[in-house]
C-alpha cells in the first residue's frame, strides 16, 4: 500500500516537473515571440526590396526574406504573426521596401495592405512629344508599350483619337507602380492638363484675343519657350497678345525650330526664317495649328492672365539672369537688340539673341546666336 501511494506521488512529480518545463517552454517561446515582433529586421539596407508575386504565399515571401538577409524569427513565428495581422493569405502583389530598422509586423502590414514601392516619372516644363517619348522609353521599370505607335496610335490608345499629342500632357511628377506602362502615366498627365487648362480658361482675363481653350494652350507652349525666368512669363505672353490684337505675326523662333523638325541642328539660319512651314510665325500670321511644347501651369496662367501694357517686342538681356527687355515701339527695341550685340561682341552676352524681331540691320555681320528677322508692325 505504502509502496503503491509512493509510486503515485512520483508520477505526480513527474506531471509536475512535465508541466513546469511545458510552461517554461512555453513562456520562453512566448518571450522569443513577443521579441521576434517587436525587433527591428536585421541585416537589411535601406533601397533593398522584397516582390510580392501573382499567387504568392508567406513561405515563398520567407525565402525571399532569407535570401534579403533577414535571418531572424522562426518560420511558424512569421505565420503567427501572419495570422495575428490578417496578413496570411492575403499578400498583395507588387514590390514592398525593406528599410533599416523595419520591423516584421510593419512589413506584412504593408504588404497586406498593399503600400508599395511607387516610381516617380517627371515630364519637364517645356518638353515636346519627342522629348516625352524619349523619357517614357528610359524610364525603369515602367512598361513599355508606346515606342512602335505613332502619334495618331498614341492618342487613340489613350482613347483621344485625331487629337495631336503636343502640349497635351502636364509637366509634374507622376507615380506609377511595378507593372504600370506609359500609357498609365500619359493617361495621368493628360487628364491633369485637360483639368489645368480648364481652370486657366475659366478664370481667364477679359477680351483676350484667343477664341478657345485649345488657342490659349497654343500660347501657353509658346510662353514656355520663349521666357527665360518665372516673372516674364505674363509679359511674354503681353506681348504676343497684343501683336494677335494688332493683326501681326508673332516673329518667335522656337516656332519656327518646332517646325524644323528633326532638321534643326541648334541654330536657325536666314534660310530657315524664309522657308515656309505651318509654325513659321515670321511668315504666317496667327497662331501656329498645334502647341509646339507641352506648357506647365504658369505658362498657362501667363497666356490667359497677361501682364498689361502696350509692349510689342522683347529681346534676352544677356546678363545672364535669363530674363528679357521689353519695349513698345520698334525703335526702342531696335536699341535694346543693339545693346545685346555690343554686350555679345564684347564676350560679356550670356545666353542666346532670342525674343521678337530680334535682328538689326547689321545683326548678319554680328555673329550672334540664333539672329532672327526683323519685321515692323
Amino acid at each position: 500500500m505504502a509502496k503503491r501511494a509512493k509510486k503515485k506521488r512520483g508520477f505526480k512529480g513527474l506531471l509536475l516537473v512535465l508541466l513546469l518545463a511545458l510552461l517554461a517552454a512555453g513562456w520562453l517561446a512566448w518571450r522569443h515571440y513577443t521579441v521576434f515582433i517587436a525587433q527591428p529586421m536585421h541585416g537589411l539596407r535601406d533601397g533593398q526590396q522584397v516582390s510580392v508575386g501573382k499567387g504568392s504565399a508567406l513561405p515563398q515571401l520567407l525565402r525571399k526574406l532569407r535570401a534579403a538577409g533577414v535571418d531572424q524569427g522562426f518560420d511558424v513565428e512569421w505565420q503567427l504573426l501572419a495570422r495575428q495581422l490578417g496578413a496570411a493569405g492575403k499578400l498583395q502583389v507588387g514590390d514592398y521596401a525593406l528599410k533599416n530598422g523595419m520591423t516584421p509586423g510593419e512589413l506584412l502590414r504593408n504588404i497586406r495592405d498593399g503600400k508599395v514601392v511607387s516610381y516617380r516619372f517627371t515630364l519637364i516644363d517645356g518638353w515636346n512629344i519627342r522629348d516625352l517619348r524619349k523619357a517614357l522609353g528610359k524610364a525603369e521599370p515602367l512598361k513599355h508599350t508606346i515606342d512602335t505607335m505613332s502619334d495618331a496610335q498614341l492618342m487613340t490608345a489613350l482613347g483621344h483619337p485625331g487629337q495631336h499629342p503636343e502640349g497635351r500632357f502636364l509637366p509634374e511628377t507622376y507615380q506609377y507602380t511595378v507593372g504600370g506602362s506609359d500609357i498609365d502615366v500619359l493617361k495621368q498627365a493628360h487628364a491633369a492638363m485637360d483639368k489645368a487648362l480648364a481652370a486657366a480658361w475659366s478664370s481667364r482675363a477679359q477680351d483676350l484675343p484667343l477664341k478657345t481653350p485649345e488657342e490659349a494652350l497654343i500660347m501657353a507652349s509658346i510662353v514656355e519657350k520663349e521666357s527665360g525666368v518665372a516673372d516674364d512669363r505674363p509679359k511674354v505672353a503681353g506681348v504676343f497678345l497684343n501683336r494677335l490684337a494688332k493683326g501681326m505675326r508673332l516673329e518667335t523662333d522656337p516656332t519656327v525650330i518646332y517646325g524644323m523638325g528633326a532638321a534643326y541642328a541648334g541654330n536657325i539660319r536666314k534660310k530657315d526664317l524664309q522657308t515656309d512651314t505651318p509654325y513659321n510665325t515670321y511668315l504666317r500670321s496667327g497662331l501656329p495649328p498645334t502647341p509646339i511644347s507641352m506648357p506647365g501651369k504658369a505658362a498657362l496662367q501667363a497666356a490667359t492672365h497677361p501682364a498689361g501694357g502696350d509692349a510689342l517686342y522683347f529681346v534676352a538681356s544677356g546678363d545672364g539672369s535669363g530674363s528679357s527687355l521689353f519695349a513698345s515701339t520698334y525703335e526702342q527695341h531696335q536699341a535694346n537688340v543693339r545693346a545685346y550685340l555690343a554686350r555679345y561682341r564684347a564676350g560679356l552676352a550670356k545666353g542666346p539673341l532670342t525674343g521678337t524681331s530680334t535682328s538689326t540691320d547689321d545683326a548678319d555681320s554680328a555673329a550672334a546666336p540664333a539672329p532672327a528677322g526683323a519685321a515692323k508692325p
